[in-house]
């Protein structure tokens, strides 16, 4: 076997970091022709191809681009990748719902090199935090951010970075067609929120990206977004990553 690894030590939820990863190790101490190996992100697994770490492209943009919390969900970001890929070849716009520092999208732009396409990438996000909103903090929010995520892309004019709530800051500043859907909003209510207003505007074949669908830690969209989606008669494939992957028919 001559695949590759991807390891870090991006793991959440530990008691003991120290043993975890003496742990992980001594499992990967244990396989057999110990290649193919990925760990991070939650995520242990082995003997696995793992094609993305061929991906020149994602690879090159990723090592311009990406933070160590970035290159510790290296799989999460090539699954956007190939959705936005995908989204390429359809008639519409992109559009992330809480784009955060804008790491990711900036690594899919890049990788697409976004810039000479003919589309429009719409990133949104309140960008704070404070004690009467239902997303909890995370250490970037503050008074600079909008404009540092603003600055992120000005070398790529056809993306848009939009301040506001969502869902109610889509309901003017959101294309009616979209090609790709990322949402990662750490909150099922306005997930829901922002389904009920883009849903629909999926063009067929574009592929819904759902962050946080997979997580224990997030269970509560995954409950509100199955039934949600499967009285429109979609099922959510769940995939290792802990995203969730629609196919809008």
């Amino acid at each position: 076997m001559t695949t590759g690894n991807h390891m870090n030590n991006l793991f959440y939820g530990l008691k003991d970091r120290p043993e975890f990863i003496k742990g992980v190790q001594h499992a990967i101490n244990q396989i057999s022709d110990a290649g193919g190996i990925y760990a991070g992100d939650n995520l242990f697994a082995y003997h696995r191809n793992l094609s993305f770490l061929e991906d020149e492209a994602l690879v090159s943009s990723a090592r311009k681009n990406a933070t160590d919390v970035e290159r510790g969900i290296l799989w999460r970001t090539s699954i956007l990748l190939w959705a936005a890929r995908n989204g390429t070849h359809l008639e519409g716009d992109f559009v992330e719902c809480g784009c955060y520092k804008g790491t990711s999208a900036k690594i899919v732009a890049d990788a697409l090199d976004f810039g000479k396409l003919d589309k429009r990438y719409f990133l949104y996000d309140l960008f704070a935090h404070d004690a009467s909103m239902p997303h909890h903090a995370m250490p970037a929010h503050g008074s600079e951010l909008y404009d540092s995520v603003v600055q992120r892309f000005a070398d790529t004019p056809n993306v848009r970075v939009i301040q506001g709530k969502v869902p109610e800051v889509l309901i003017d500043n959101a294309p009616e067609k979209i090609a790709f859907l990322h949402i990662d909003l750490n909150n099922a209510e306005a997930e829901i929120g922002a389904l009920e207003v883009l849903f629909e505007r999926m063009v067929p074949g574009a592929a819904l990206v759902l962050d946080d669908y997979g997580w224990f830690y997030y269970r509560a969209q995954k409950l509100a977004e199955d039934p949600w989606l499967a009285a429109r008669g979609y099922h959510v494939a769940e995939l290792p990553t802990g995203q969730g992957l629609v196919i809008k028919r």
